[in-house]
């Protein structure tokens, strides 16, 4: 009896302690139960009105059998069921793995089969494609997103969601959950080889909104806007989970169109935005920029790639109302690892700035000894942020945790001030005729040139460097470039053996969706020439 007792206290002491993803929205709709949350396709809807969805979204969970731990895809571009899953998922304690909706069939059939996914959750236009690469799979339940009725009979095993969930009740469901218990599983975007599970507990979720709304200095009053896919962790982390957080209003977009952004600011007062780099260039490439009222534009985050200096410059002189700050990580800490403040943008212009509140920072050698100031060495992290390994890769979750400390595979310096300097992926830099180069550093110099839209610098195999360094650049409309003028221009700025030996002209470069400008593809296309 007495045992009993003891396990009984201790059951709802851990309760009354828990701090899970579906206990933070829980507590804003206590604090804020008529403040708007989120709106999409111009709808908007409280805090309660949510809470209410993704309970009966939970429930209906509970009833077709999903069970605490087990694993479930998520494939949709952004919209209101997929916010719904997502605390929905959290509540009943499974494990959501959110996918890239670009992904080929034998990428998406690897994640499934490499995850041993029980449950699919997409909208219509990917549930084929799901259908296919699942074979083989027991998948138990299969729910509709953002759809009311289907009428494909190809689709006949998939359920709507809201259909699912209509007639459920509104009361939260309890289930035995801690801090620690594994909440998603993030795939690596695999620009550079196959994706790798990246497993995140509510804990680490957790920390990282905390980090992410200190040292981004996000506040209720915020008007935000989620444009980038959720599947990634920038989006779903660093914004949209924060932003629930503290209990601001969000608008979710199913892309980030330019001229969706530029009419959704203006419309609905948004006061902050997050953008990767390729975004932001192609807001400031729109005709009509300077025609649209961005005055309430308060808070600009940039990240996921590097931001060029001269188009960082641009920014601040076209959008003066705005302060900008440079989010840096990767999907591995959650992704939030270190933040350059607005006051420090132009001081330490193409800076990564210094380590976010949960996190410390330190620059290493190959054996894992810190370097001193201004050497470059791989960038590591301690923080609570950090997932808890790769799943089923114990050997690349060893290689990844050496030391107590997470290896990045970023390399970087950090001055005397704290403040990190970002100098590339280890895998992008270049080594040509036996000197390394950094892709990063041509290409800021490249940015300069005027009539340069965007540019990427690439390694391409050469019988005599081994590796050339190679520039592929999107010209701004009307220019009139040539690869003797890039040259020539370089020439006057870097050292001649950073002087791209090649230059290629192209319309487009290649991005996933989260912004990343695909090398792999760029070496592919360019290295078979």
């Amino acid at each position: 009896m007495e045992t009993k007792g003891k396990d009984q206290i201790g059951s709802q002491l851990k309760r009354a302690r828990r701090n899970t993803l579906g206990d933070l929205l829980e507590r804003t709709k206590e604090r804020m139960p008529s403040k708007n949350a989120i709106a999409y396709k111009k709808d908007w809807i409280t805090y309660t009105e949510l809470d209410n969805l993704v309970n009966q979204t939970a429930n209906a969970f509970i009833k077709a059998g999903v069970k605490k731990g087990e694993r479930i895809i998520v494939m949709s571009k952004n919209s209101q069921d997929f916010v719904i899953a997502i605390f929905a998922l959290a509540r009943v304690g499974a494990v959501m793995i959110p996918i890239n909706y670009m992904l080929s069939r034998d990428d998406v059939s690897y994640i499934l089969h490499h995850a041993e996914v029980a449950g699919l959750i997409a909208s219509e236009e990917y549930a084929t494609l799901l259908d296919e690469a699942s074979e083989e799979l027991n998948i138990r339940f299969r729910y509709l997103m953002d759809i009311q009725e289907s009428e494909n009979v190809s689709l006949s095993d998939w359920i709507p969601l809201a259909k699912a969930r209509d007639g459920e009740s509104t009361d939260q469901i309890e289930v035995d959950l801690e801090e620690d218990d594994l909440a998603h599983v993030l795939y690596t975007s695999g620009t550079e080889s196959r994706p790798k599970g990246v497993m995140l507990t509510h804990k680490s979720i957790i920390s990282e909104y905390v980090s992410s709304i200190f040292d981004g200095k996000m506040e209720e009053k915020d008007v935000a806007i989620h444009a980038l896919p959720l599947y990634h962790s920038a989006q779903l982390h660093v914004f949209l989970g924060p932003s629930i957080y503290i209990g601001s209003s969000g608008i979710i977009l199913s892309g980030a169109d330019p001229e969706s952004l530029l009419q959704t600011i203006e419309k609905e007062g948004a006061t902050q935005l997050f953008c990767p780099p390729t975004i932001w260039i192609a807001l400031l490439r729109h005709p009509e920029f300077d025609n649209y009222d961005l005055s309430t534009l308060e808070k600009c985050y940039y990240g996921a790639a590097i931001m060029p200096k001269e188009i960082l410059k641009e920014l601040a002189e076209r959008l003066p109302n705005a302060r900008f700050w440079n989010f840096y990580g990767q999907t591995e800490v959650a992704p939030l690892a270190t933040a350059l403040q607005p006051e420090d943008q132009l001081r330490k212009l193409g800076s990564a700035g210094k380590p976010t509140l949960n996190v410390q920072t330190k620059i290493v050698n190959e054996n894992g000894v810190e370097v001193a100031r201004g050497e470059i060495g791989e960038i590591a992290h301690r923080t609570p942020h950090a997932m808890i390994g790769y799943l089923h890769d114990p050997d690349k979750t060893a290689e990844a945790f050496q030391d107590g400390w997470f290896h990045s595979g970023d390399l970087g310096t950090m001055d005397e001030e704290g403040y990190i300097t970002i100098i590339d992926r280890k895998k992008d830099m270049i080594n040509t005729g036996g000197v390394n180069v950094s892709s990063r550093e041509v290409e800021e110099t490249i940015y300069q040139l005027e009539g340069v839209s965007e540019v990427a610098v690439i390694s391409i195999p050469d019988p005599y460097w081994i590796e050339a360094v190679t520039a592929i650049i999107v010209p701004k409309k009307d220019a009139d470039l040539s690869e003797i003028e890039v040259m020539a221009f370089c020439k006057e700025r870097l050292s001649t053996f950073k002087v791209p030996k090649q230059v290629e002209f192209t319309d487009v470069l290649p991005k996933n969706p989260s912004g990343k400008v695909l090398k792999r593809a760029l070496r592919d296309r360019y290295g078979k020439m």
